[in-house]
């Protein structure tokens, strides 16, 4: 069965294709509404598919950040405008690299949606890194152009001359905001804050001028084709320095096309008021907060720095919001705020959650608090990232994140690649139109995680039940092995912070003269525990293998800027 929305030749109109006769275990898990396939190639491009959204939804709020609100014509407008000088001014051509190091910001979707207009491949920056990993990136992309946020400048001027840049766009928090606004958050931002290092980049423009510009120049629409490149998206370099996965207009459009098929059902189209409190630099938030949204014709509130909760909790207050994309950190930490606690959720509809597992107790009280109930996402950067989620039907948290996305293949093998039966626990792969082309200049890198029959090696441990669900146990460089019996961290973390004096946790493997490796956790309280207390409290709920034997306590632990705790970091 196919769905189909109200309204033909709109941008919500029907995206996906009839279920071929071959059937899949899991397609007696759908909802009847949602298709086995997509059409991929509906779109040549990332621009094609928003210029029904653009003429529909002229005159709708696409983006609110700090007050203030950005139409879709607005948005058409000045993404136009900063293509035309892009390609006037600057004369870039199809296929440059232009890097965006900024946070949530409206000047994001004028700035990613105006290089993609021009031709260009969008290198998203992490503004957060430091220099050597700044430099590592542009150096590895090539890029000749950036734009940066001031409060980065410092970062900036430290590295630009060991790379190919040529051009610098510089914005300021408050740039697009109302005339008073802006003012105002640019002062407080650079002088009372003083969030703003000094910097100097000589022959940087200001983006504010660069849109001007761009006005009165002509905008040359370029040939863009499904297999072009849309994006460098770089992974956070778990084994080495980051790479970058290269992802075309094919693998977005095919990725946006299939989320919607899989959860539109349970949204409300045009009438949905998201809230994207995760990094749009993120491939998480760019394909399904920003560009799902954007398709749908829906309004989009912008966090531009969630970890201030006060301030993100202030915003939802002024915004019925129907729809919300997160993480368990990002959850954990609104439950245990007032402020959000007391919030009116009567609009609240929909959680969809991704970058980490959720943890059942987080996911329990979440829905407790807010009346949605939280439904997870799988995915990686290499797959522009979306592959599997939970059913639009599901009413609470399951302990799966769901079933594979339209028009996507999973399989579970083992270490030799044989695929493995129904419940064996073994590594994911993927084959699908979001799957990338390969990592940037990384041949043998390529050669390892993807096959010639189409499939990806994802990394990730996990399980298919008979009906499709599937389960992630953890990271395959992640899992620990004590005495050859393999523990996952996730499971040792998740019983760990049921404690009520443990508000977070990582597991970790550490050197053993017995068994190999031993379980360390590293915990953050919020009271007074001991360390017997909670293997105690461990030993009630785990085999003994699987008893953390070494318990350190910190104030915080390491994540990223998305609020995925590094592991890795902690092992080092």
């Amino acid at each position: 069965m196919t769905y189909q929305p109200s309204e033909p030749d709109s941008p919500t109109e029907n995206t996906v294709a009839q279920k071929p006769s071959v059937a899949k275990p899991w397609l007696n898990s759908f909802p009847s509404d949602v298709p086995e396939t997509i059409d991929a190639g509906r779109y040549q491009n990332i621009n094609e598919m928003f210029k029904n959204v653009f003429a529909a939804h002229s005159d709708k709020a696409a983006f609110i950040n700090m007050g203030h609100s950005l139409s879709y014509r607005d948005l058409e407008e000045k993404s136009r405008a900063f293509a035309a000088y892009l390609q006037n001014t600057l004369h870039m051509k199809k296929g440059d690299r232009i890097a965006l190091m900024m946070p949530n910001l409206l000047q994001y979707p004028i700035t990613i949606l105006g290089a993609l207009k021009a031709g260009l491949v969008v290198v998203n920056v992490n503004p957060l890194y430091t220099p050597r990993e700044l430099e590592h990136q542009l150096r590895d992309s090539g890029a000749t152009a950036i734009v940066a946020v001031t409060n980065f400048g410092n970062n900036l001027q430290q590295v630009v001359a060991k790379t190919s840049i040529k051009h610098i766009i510089l914005t300021r928090i408050g740039d697009e905001l109302a005339p008073h606004k802006r003012t105002l958050v640019n002062f407080v931002v650079k002088y009372v804050k003083k969030m703003v290092p000094k910097y100097s980049l000589p022959g940087a423009i200001s983006l504010k001028r660069a849109l001007t510009q761009g006005k009165s120049l002509s905008y040359h629409e370029p040939d863009l084709g499904p297999d072009d490149l849309a994006y460098l998206q770089y992974t956070g370099g778990t084994t080495g320095p980051a790479k970058g996965a290269m992802l075309t207009h094919r693998n977005i459009v095919a990725n946006v096309l299939q989320v919607y098929a899989h959860f539109a059902p349970r949204t409300l189209l045009e009438n949905e008021h998201a809230v994207t409190p995760l990094p749009l630099y993120h491939i998480f938030a760019n394909s399904v907060s920003m560009m799902l949204i954007m398709y749908f014709g829906g309004t989009n509130l912008l966090i531009t720095n969630p970890r201030d909760l006060d301030s993100m909790v202030s915003d939802l207050k002024k915004y019925p919001f129907t729809m919300i994309f997160g993480l368990n950190t990002l959850f954990n930490a609104l439950n245990n705020h007032e402020g959000f606690r007391s919030l009116d959720f009567s609009s609240a509809n929909f959680t969809i959650a991704g970058g980490m597992a959720t943890q059942k107790h987080v996911a329990e009280e979440w829905q407790k608090i807010t009346g949605m109930p939280i439904i997870e996402g799988y995915g990686l950067t290499e797959c522009s990232p979306v592959v599997a989620g939970g059913v639009h039907t599901q009413q609470s948290f399951i302990h799966s994140v769901g079933v594979p996305m339209p028009s996507t293949d999973i399989r579970i093998v083992d270490d030799e690649n044989n695929e493995l039966n129904i419940g064996e626990i073994g590594e994911i792969q993927i084959r699908g139109p979001q799957v990338m082309k390969g990592y940037w200049r990384q041949d043998l890198e390529s050669n390892a995680v993807m096959h010639d029959d189409g499939w990806i090696s994802s990394g990730d441990i996990g399980k298919m039940d008979d009906n499709g669900f599937i389960s992630i146990e953890d990271r395959k460089k992640d899992m620990i092995l004590v005495s050859g019996f393999n523990v996952f961290p996730t499971e040792v973390e998740e019983v760990a912070t049921l404690h009520s004096k443990v508000t977070e946790a990582a597991a970790i493997g550490v050197p053993d003269d017995i068994t190999g490796e031993k379980v360390k956790l590293v915990v953050v309280t919020n009271g007074s525990v001991t360390a017997d207390e909670i293997k105690k409290h461990c030993r009630k709920h785990l085999t003994r293998y699987k008893v953390p034997k070494v318990i350190e306590f910190r104030d915080e632990l390491p994540k990223t800027n998305v609020g995925k705790i590094l592991r890795r970091e902690l092992r080092d």
